[in-house]
């Protein structure tokens, strides 16, 4: 009988435990945030976030305000929708919130990667170096030549005159990826393939094999990401894993030329770390997912949302020929290909607008910092909320900010100026209730954590487009179609993608 009521209390325990770890005995306490917690013990409500996040923070936010307690996948995440508020999450020390332990767990799943101490600090004054600033001059040339050699390496045979038809998201995706891996990467060796123009051919073959394989990867992240990737999406995920770390691999690298410097510093600090090769193969994968999974679709937007406004389209026009027209440089059958350098790309005030206002339409990350220690939340309204150690905080932009029309009036239509003041310069003040917001928009993140390539990235765009406007006619096959909706599965992840390609028809004017 003893033995009997042994086993009965064990189970007892275990069970009490068990409920526990789903999350069945949480409260809210005096001075938390509202407590959703969700139909379901552990998962929480993340079947309904991850449907489409956007839609379910605005439905807790008319349940609760401005923040609210939320439990997903065995995780509570604290979300603050009141932008007038994030100050208190961005400036908070990174003791109390990080983003860097929430990080790891993801890389980890998604890449296999374990990190070095310190990684984050590295990464920073790496990027600091090369992708902004005076690197970037060196990046901006890299880049250039590198979309000279796929876009116009037949600029002025006759061969590729006529019209070609194709998708504008595969197009834009496939040509800024592209660039951006050789820029960063390297180029195939003139010594090795024998001649520089066979070792150009080479790196249009290679990159674009190289493309493909990571569209299969792009379009199975947001599963495994999460964690639910089926059978045959794990056997897929596992082997195109194993072919970037093989494609990457510093062992191939070495053979290749004009790397470039923020590549190799991250390589030779994990050398000297002792880290061994297979890992730094895996972080090789890592950065360039990190530096070209979301251009390409930023790519593809800017260009879309500027054919679907002709206004826009012209104000651009005027730009890029008014630049080229002051740097003595002109686009005509027989004369040298255009070069855009970086201090021409600082001139460009419209397309800087453009650009902002692409990314505030379709950039939509999900901000996470893990919560290390108890601590004290202070909303902009002066309230005040208690959040533990363990759970997470988050802001969503997007729908905070991006789409609010209390920002940004009329928030849904691309107006290509919206960033641009009557006297064309860069605009700054946006308000919210009076009140004038630091976090207007946020599409590369805030604070510590901000996107560290984010001046490189936006260079990518706007040489991809100058050479688009400079050397192509172009124009949707059905210029009435309306513009793609956002794919939903993907909210959270930085630059959106359409839920279906739209086509179009371009050419080579000589």
């Amino acid at each position: 009988m003893g033995y009997l009521l042994q086993i009965l209390l064990a189970l007892f325990v275990s069970a009490i435990g068990g409920l526990y770890l789903l999350g069945a005995f949480r409260r809210r306490r005096p001075g938390e945030p509202p407590l959703d917690k969700g139909p379901f013990p552990w998962l929480g409500h993340v079947l309904e976030f991850r449907r489409d996040t956007a839609k379910f923070l605005q439905r807790m936010k008319e349940k609760h305000g401005d923040i609210f307690t939320v439990q997903l996948g065995g995780f509570y995440f604290t979300f603050i929708t009141d932008p007038l508020s994030f100050g208190s999450v961005v400036k908070e020390a990174r003791s109390k919130l990080d983003f860097t332990k929430f990080a790891e767990q993801l890389v980890a799943r998604v890449f296999g990667y374990h990190h070095e101490e310190d990684e984050h600090k590295i990464l920073q004054t790496s990027s600091t170096k090369y992708l902004m600033g005076d690197g970037l001059v060196v990046m901006t040339q890299s880049m250039m030549k590198n979309l000279q050699n796929l876009m116009l390496h037949s600029v002025g045979s006759g061969d590729d005159k006529g019209w070609k038809e194709g998708g504008l998201f595969s197009y834009s995706y496939n040509i800024v990826f592209r660039a951006g891996y050789l820029a960063l990467f390297g180029n195939e060796s003139p010594r090795g393939a024998g001649s520089l123009e066979k070792a150009t051919e080479i790196d249009r073959q290679h990159s674009d094999e190289l493309f493909s394989e990571f569209r299969k990867y792009d379009q199975i992240f947001p599963n495994l990401a999460y964690g639910v990737l089926g059978p045959s999406e794990k056997i897929e995920a596992e082997r195109l894993k194993r072919l970037f770390w093989n494609m990457l691999s510093v062992e191939k690298m070495r053979s290749r030329d004009n790397i470039s410097g923020w590549v190799q510093d991250q390589q030779q600090f994990r050398a000297e770390k002792g880290m061994q090769e297979f890992m730094q193969d895996r972080f090789m994968f890592l950065l360039l997912w990190a530096s070209q999974g979301n251009t390409g679709p930023a790519a593809f937007w800017l260009l879309l949302y500027l054919m679907k406004h002709p206004d826009a389209m012209q104000a651009v026009k005027n730009e890029v020929e008014k630049i080229l027209s002051e740097t003595g440089q002109d686009v005509k059958p027989g004369g040298p290909l255009i070069d855009l350098t970086r201090d021409m790309l600082l001139q460009t005030p419209i397309l800087d607008s453009a650009v902002e206002e692409t990314l505030r339409l379709t950039a939509a990350p999900v901000l996470t910092r893990a919560v290390l220690q108890e601590m004290t939340l202070s909303m902009a309204n002066g309230q005040q909320y208690s959040i533990r150690e363990g759970d997470r905080v988050a802001l969503f932009p997007y729908t905070a900010v991006h789409i609010d029309p209390a920002v940004h009036p009329d928030p849904h239509t691309f107006k290509y100026d919206r960033f641009l003041t009557q006297d064309g310069r860069k605009k700054t003040d946006f308000y919210k209730d009076g009140k004038k917001l630091k976090y207007y928009t946020m599409p590369w993140g805030a604070g510590s954590t901000m996107c560290p390539g984010r001046f490189f990235a936006t260079n990518e765009l706007k040489q991809f487009v100058f050479l688009m406007l400079s050397y192509f006619d172009f124009e949707l096959k059905n210029p009435h179609e309306e513009i793609p909706s956002i794919d939903t599965r993907r909210w959270g992840f930085g630059s959106m993608q359409p839920t279906k390609d739209i086509q179009f028809r371009y050419r080579l004017r000589f």
